[in-house]
């Protein structure tokens, strides 16, 4: 059983930045996608980064390229989120994610059977 808990959000001002954490436990060959999902007010849950092959491949959502940045630490079973250029639009709970990634791009929620408790993040203008 794989157990996933994030730490790192809070509140910035746009423009700002913010890591998010992921510790993972437990793991299964089925599980070696792992990313960030968000779920907006009002929103569905859309992926924003997933990171595999042990953390030499990566893929970002079109509205977060160049902005954020998904990396692995393989030695502490953690993912992390390092957010930067914060926009209002960014405001969400973040989600990490763990499972076999289903198809490319492997952002689509389908694809991930193990999920965080989530982490709130809000920007403000």
């Amino acid at each position: 059983q794989v157990q996933l808990v994030e730490s790192g959000g809070g509140s910035v001002q746009a423009g700002g930045s913010l890591r998010l954490s992921c510790a993972a436990s437990g793991y299964t060959y089925s599980s070696n996608f792992m990313g960030w999902f968000r779920q907006g007010p009002g929103k569905e849950r859309e992926g924003v980064a997933v990171i595999w092959r042990g953390g030499r491949s990566t893929v970002y959502a079109d509205s977060v390229k160049g902005r954020f940045t998904i990396s692995q630490d393989n030695a502490k079973n953690t993912i992390y989120l390092q957010m930067n250029s914060l926009k209002p639009e960014d405001t969400a709970m973040y989600y990490c994610a763990a499972g076999g990634g289903g198809s490319w791009p492997f952002l689509d929620t389908t694809g991930y059977n193990y999920w965080g408790q989530g982490s709130q993040v809000t920007v403000s203008s």
